[in-house]
């Protein structure tokens, strides 16, 4: 039923009789003006508004309400607690994996540089027998680019026993001269008593500090050497052998070399060992040990009217080179999975924050934000956990590398324990080299792992239903 026509006309002359503001002022009018038989037409029903569309992924809106979410309330802390092992459990890692690399690299560069530094990157051999003539082929040697130096030598293995009395040990006889001895870098630069002044004639010997300690031999005494070929005697046969007296000591740190190395002057070792005029081997030092192999290639062609052999650093220690080199892998392996098992963390703490704010996420869709605003929202939270996780990790894990050695002596001193066995592991200190380039590696797999761990839990939040999750609020 509508209201008289009189009515009606007087309403809407006076409506029109006011300003255009002051009818939007007033748009809801007063019900006792009306008639509750008038039918009222409703405007149509606008759709919903959306927040502001933002072109970048993560813009304030999602930072802001990241950075609320990571902040724990009361009755929250549960799952900060979970996200706070899970940034700990990536940073050891983290750390770990940089450490071992560290060591292993320092490991493989200290050992490659005291082998190399002792016997040379090349070995020059006669296909049987000894080298004759070596003078005349280590010059021709010294021609051939990328070489550096050539040192013949006589090297075979002897029994060793002081002169006063004592127990036999094993050991190398290297024979080489006076001014290839002083070449040698490792050698003559590391001299703790003595000197090689006297290191000629057929009664000079320089022994390792190893040996020396082992058999309580100083400069000045008798070292007893004995040759692996036995003297015939009317009463049998007996080694064949002399003492010599101890010149000097040295010091390189490589175990192997400290306990048993000898060095003594060529013709000494010739006369012993029965090698009038040739020598065991020629010693081929280069430019770039990785560039051995090629060099070698063209010493051959140099030689090539000579039968010899020529055999390669990489030859001469291909075993115990790609054991590091596969231990080395295999420790790569296994600490990887110690950031994986915390990335599985982020998974899980991500699913209870995604459930925790399942409220929170449909209020937030039903006001407006997009379904890519909540999956940015909770990459964020995860990937915080992962970035801050891997930077505490490599900061801690570089300190450590560059300070090990201190504390590796502390730990010593507070224990009591001798935690780095020069005998066991070949050298007297415990390297580390950080390479900038696996340390890069190690960040990226971390970063990478981390945020692959949040892609689902993201997705999770974004496909909430806000109509499901606010049916029984």
């Amino acid at each position: 039923m509508r209201l008289p026509q009189a009515a009606a006309n007087k309403a809407e002359d006076g409506l029109a009789t006011q300003p255009h503001q002051s009818r939007r002022r007033h748009r809801c009018w007063d019900s006792s003006e009306i008639s509750p038989y008038q039918t009222l037409t409703l405007p149509p029903l606008r759709p919903r508004a959306e927040l502001p569309y933002n072109p970048r992924m993560f813009g304030p809106f999602e930072r802001q309400v990241a950075g609320r979410y990571l902040r724990a309330r009361k009755g929250e802390r549960f799952v900060s607690i979970i996200a706070i092992f899970s940034l700990i459990g990536i940073a050891l890692g983290v750390a770990t994996l940089i450490i071992v690399m560290s060591v292993m690299n320092g490991f493989r560069q200290e050992l490659l540089g005291k082998i190399l530094g002792l016997n040379g990157d090349l070995g020059i051999y006669a296909q049987s027998g000894g080298l004759n003539d070596y003078d005349a082929l280590a010059t021709r040697i010294r021609m051939v680019p990328g070489v550096t130096g050539a040192i013949p030598v006589v090297d075979r293995p002897a029994g060793l026993k002081p002169d006063y009395g004592g127990n036999y040990s094993a050991g190398l006889i290297r024979g080489v001269s006076q001014s290839d001895l002083r070449s040698m870098k490792l050698v003559s630069g590391n001299i703790i008593d003595g000197s090689l002044d006297k290191f000629a004639g057929d009664d000079a010997v320089v022994i390792g500090v190893g040996l020396a300690n082992k058999t309580g031999l100083r400069v000045g005494s008798r070292l007893q050497i004995f040759a692996p070929d036995m003297q015939t005697t009317p009463f049998g046969a007996i080694p064949r052998g002399r003492a010599y007296t101890v010149v000097a000591v040295f010091q390189v740190g490589f175990n192997e070399a400290d306990t048993g190395f000898v060095f003594m002057p060529r013709e000494a070792a010739q006369t012993l060992f029965r090698m009038q005029n040739a020598v065991t081997q020629i010693e081929v030092t280069t430019a770039d040990p990785d560039q051995a192999i090629a060099i070698g290639r063209n010493i051959r062609t140099a030689l090539n009217d000579v039968s010899v052999r020529v055999v390669d650093w990489t030859q001469n220690n291909n075993a115990f080179f790609a054991a590091v080199e596969v231990e080395r892998n295999v420790m790569f392996l296994i600490l990887t999975l110690i950031i994986l098992v915390a990335a599985f963390n982020i998974v899980s703490s991500l699913i209870m924050m995604v459930k925790d704010k399942t409220r929170d996420i449909a209020v937030l869709r039903t006001i407006g934000a997009s379904s890519g605003s909540i999956l940015c929202i909770f990459l964020m939270c995860g990937a915080f956990v992962g970035v801050a996780g891997t930077l505490l990790g490599t900061l801690l894990g570089v300190v450590f590398c560059l300070n090990i050695e201190a504390i590796r002596h502390a730990i010593e001193r507070l224990s009591g324990t001798n935690l780095f066995n020069p005998e066991v592991y070949f050298l007297s200190r415990l390297p580390a080299v950080l390479q900038w380039h696996e340390v890069a590696q190690v960040v990226g797999l971390a970063i990478g792992l981390s945020l692959l761990a949040t892609i689902y839990p993201s997705w999770r939040a974004a496909r909430t239903d806000p109509v499901e999750a606010l049916r029984n609020e």
